[in-house]
């Protein structure tokens, strides 16, 4: 039988008749962050060669923008929850945007790795301060649709950075991967001005725990730094080792660290609700493995296949679409049908799609299998989101939407590093086989995610916006 809709469903009276719109200027903001990821990738080859980067130089170019921004996004989460997000939200939008400035006027690769890092600190204040404030703007089944809206950028962003990426590089060339980010920052950021609430919501007691927060970027930091290296070390190396202990020991510390402050980072039970545990669970797994169908995608398409990155990130639109697709269709059935039924359909649906290039070879059977995961993965995003956060309160939605984004992060990482050492044999050539070890892999742990999902994710789809008129924006 269908489930009826919560009962916040309903109240509608007093919500901001601006939110839709704000809603779209919040979605361009995050899509410059989502999109800064891949579409730096496909400039390396040239930034490389202009710079006189080495191979480690250049892999930080990427690096150093995942770090930030995954290592300090809980710190930007409760910012916002103590000091408000509007404000937060536009900081973070104006250090980002006069960081790509930076990053596009480089001369060395010291200077541009810096201007990498402020990238990644502007993200970590405005992606958690921004979902915090679609929290607060939507509610019942509307913020659901959001939720979907929000999940497509994220999505469907890593794909179209690829186009973005191949059109930018190959016309006026790598610095304008960065300075496209000055015009769109820039109008954003003057209708945000406008369009974000001005009363703040009432905020915790306390400030910051400078201690927790220094802990926690530590552990998160040391643990994404980890996983990108593991994928060339290895994984049984003993640095990967030691950087993975070290991260599980500061995470320790954190913890111990949040029982005693006076003013903690975060409410440690929030981490042990079977909600927030399953939507981050899902989260990790469905960025892993969007991030691994991007990677091997385009190295296949352009090591194997022998296409140009132009061409590449043509054929990854119907990808993105896709994704976007899904989380729209997510967006619209969670309410519908629940959280745990859609996790289990989306996790099968990319598991089928990843099976099409395990058993066929050639840039069609690629492009089709990821476009069909890619539909999965963006229904998953969308379960992902409502079950973490449908049901956090007023004053831990931003450190909560901070521990989905720094989980996001996670995944990414963990994907990289995970499908790069199973496919290493192909990445650096034109052999087949460690491309399709990497795809079946793929379908395995869509498998294996969609039986533990079914287990984990609640029956019933949370109540999103329960709380969303009880102090908020409204």
């Amino acid at each position: 039988m269908t489930p009826s809709p919560p009962p916040s469903a309903t109240v509608t009276a007093v919500a901001d008749p601006r939110r839709w719109t704000t809603l779209g200027f919040l979605g361009a903001a995050q899509l410059m962050l989502i999109v800064d990821v891949t579409v730096v990738a496909i400039a390396l080859p040239d930034l490389g060669a202009d710079l006189g980067l080495g191979r480690a130089a250049t892999t930080w170019v990427v690096s150093a923008y995942t770090l930030a921004f995954g290592g300090l996004m809980l710190v930007g989460g409760r910012v916002a929850d103590i000091v408000g997000s509007r404000p937060v939200v536009l900081t973070g939008l104006a250090v980002f945007t006069v960081a790509s400035l930076a990053s596009g006027l480089s001369g060395s690769g010291e200077v541009l790795i810096a201007g990498r890092v402020g990238q990644g600190v502007g993200a970590a204040l405005l992606s958690p301060a921004a979902l915090s404030t679609v929290l607060h703007l939507f509610d019942g089944d509307e913020r659901s649709r959001a939720l979907g809206v929000w999940s497509a950028l994220g999505g469907g962003g890593a794909a179209l950075g690829v186009l973005v990426g191949g059109v930018l590089t190959a016309g006026p060339g790598w610095p304008w991967v960065f300075y496209v980010n000055l015009p769109i920052g820039v109008v954003v950021g003057v209708a945000l001005v406008r369009l974000l609430p001005r009363t703040p919501r009432p905020a915790p007691t306390g400030g910051v725990d400078v201690l927790g927060a220094a802990l926690v970027t530590a552990a998160t930091g040391t643990g994404i730094y980890a996983l990108i290296g593991a994928g060339d070390r290895g994984w049984a190396d003993p640095t990967t080792t030691l950087l993975l202990a070290a991260a599980a020991a500061l995470y320790a510390a954190f913890g111990i660290r949040q029982q005693t402050a006076r003013s903690p980072l975060m409410d440690l039970r929030l981490l042990v609700r079977r909600p927030v545990a399953a939507g981050t669970f899902v989260v990790v797994t469905a960025t892993a493995l969007m991030v691994a169908a991007f990677f091997l995608g385009t190295f296949y398409l352009q090591n194997r296949a022998h296409h140009g990155a132009l061409l590449t990130g043509v054929l990854f639109l119907p990808v993105a679409l896709a994704t976007v697709v899904g989380a729209t269709a997510g967006g619209h059935l969670i309410a519908r049908f629940g959280a745990r039924t859609l996790s289990a359909l989306g996790f099968a649906v990319a598991a089928a799609g990843f099976v099409v290039p395990a058993v066929a070879d050639g840039s069609t059977a690629v492009v089709v299998g990821l476009t069909v995961a890619a539909l999965g993965l963006g229904v998953l995003f969308v379960a992902a989101s409502a079950t973490a956060l449908g049901q956090v309160a007023p004053h831990e939605s931003g450190i909560a939407s901070g521990i989905v984004s720094t989980f996001h992060e996670f995944g990414a990482a963990l994907g990289a590093a995970v499908i790069s050492s199973v496919a290493a044999a192909s990445l650096g050539g034109a052999t087949l086989a460690g491309f399709v070890d990497g795809f079946t892999l793929a379908a395995v742990v869509g498998v294996v995610a969609g039986l533990v999902a079914v287990a984990l994710v609640p029956r019933r789809s949370p109540a999103t916006g329960h709380s969303a008129h009880q102090g908020g924006f409204h």
